[in-house]
């Protein structure tokens, strides 16, 4: 299979730190022939690191996109830009990879979806939280019922934001710290979270959710705390607090209880995940930390030659966009929001779940 000519759009630190080491790990399927950033000598030094031409530099990604020695464009832009730079690849009739999340609000999330309906093109969303090694490896333990079945889970995500926003991190960009967005670092944070959970237990019937506002730009909520109900009758609670600390070890992690035992991953960098059974034993099963952007990439090309599906396709992201939104609704109604189905009344069979449960009552 050939190498996918690549174009860049975007080559700030996502690019830097996060895709380009795995092209670098991909260096026989992948070849870089050009470089487009708003400010165009930061793609020229980049292209300098490579050992690329500078003429092989755009200030301007309308004018690489006329080229015709590019198969594949990666986006790499903030995300009130995502869906406008991906209409104007997708005209141009080149493959392309979007950085998470597809658009900034649902209107033009829903133009995403029609965009890719247009177009009979490859299109990967990058969301690596379900390429993540440690996701696909739950995912594997809870479909497989080694835990029996899964009755609820928690799952805690706490950062301090405000703490970065001084480091060389993500948080120090300016357009992180005041976005044109809604939703801020939740839509921009939170939404890796969202992904994974519905990568693990699939579509959601509803979520309520209560938050405490804060003036801050960054996110409009010190913490938004969301009870989740999937259609598979799973229940859980996923609590986004990114101004705070969590200095007491072991941290509450990501926790799934089923009728056998328990799976614990306390933070995706660990590097292994704890399985606890109901029985005394307990295993312990090692993963790679910070594979999602190899693996996405490495699908994406697979996909361009042929071979597989692409993964996370934007229907399939649109589903965790919305979710986002819908938290927020809840968030500012106070009201229960569905998520993957109209809203519905339903008669549950109190008897029945009884009898599901009753052999593990103490």
């Amino acid at each position: 299979m050939k190498k996918i000519r690549l174009g860049v759009i975007g080559t700030g630190l996502a690019w830097e730190r996060l895709h380009y080491p795995a092209i670098l790990e991909l260096g026989d399927k992948y070849e870089i022939v050009a470089l487009a950033n708003r400010t165009k000598k930061d793609a020229e030094e980049f292209a300098k690191k490579i050992n690329l031409d500078i003429k092989n530099t755009y200030s301007d990604y309308t004018e690489m996109l006329k080229r015709t020695d590019i198969d594949a464009v990666d986006i790499l832009v903030p995300i009130e830009m995502n869906y406008v730079v991906s209409e104007d690849v997708a005209n141009s009739g080149k493959n392309f990879i979007c950085e998470k999340p597809m658009a900034p609000d649902m209107e033009q999330a829903r133009k995403y979806l029609e965009l890719s309906r247009k177009h009979n093109l490859k299109i990967l969303i990058a969301e690596n939280y379900r390429y993540n090694e440690e996701n696909n490896k739950i995912k594997e333990l809870v479909s497989s019922g080694r835990i029996g079945n899964v009755v609820y889970f928690i799952r805690n995500n706490i950062t301090c934001f405000p703490c970065e926003m001084t480091k060389d991190t993500f948080a120090a960009t300016e357009w992180r710290q005041h976005p044109d967005f809604s939703g801020g670092a939740f839509l921009d944070a939170a939404l890796h979270d969202i992904a994974s959970m519905r990568h693990i237990f699939g579509a959601v019937e509803c979520v309520q959710a209560y938050g405490k506002p804060q003036k801050a730009d960054f996110s409009p909520y010190l913490s938004v705390n969301s009870n989740i109900l999937f259609k598979n009758g799973v229940t859980g609670y996923f609590t986004y607090f990114p101004s705070g600390m969590e200095p007491q070890r072991p941290l509450i992690g990501f926790r799934i209880f089923g009728t056998k035992g328990e799976i614990y991953l306390e933070e995706k960098n660990c590097g292994v995940i704890n399985v606890a059974y109901n029985d005394g034993k307990s295993e312990q099963i090692k993963y790679t930390p910070g594979r999602g952007y190899y693996n996405e990439l490495y699908n994406f090309y697979n996909a361009v030659n042929g071979t597989e599906q692409i993964s996370v396709t934007p229907e399939m992201e649109y589903g965790d966009v919305k979710m986002v939104f819908d938290i927020l609704n809840s968030v500012s109604t106070r009201q229960i929001v569905f998520v993957d189905e109209p809203q519905i009344n339903k008669n549950i069979d109190y008897m029945n779940a009884y009898e599901a449960t009753r052999p593990y009552i103490q």
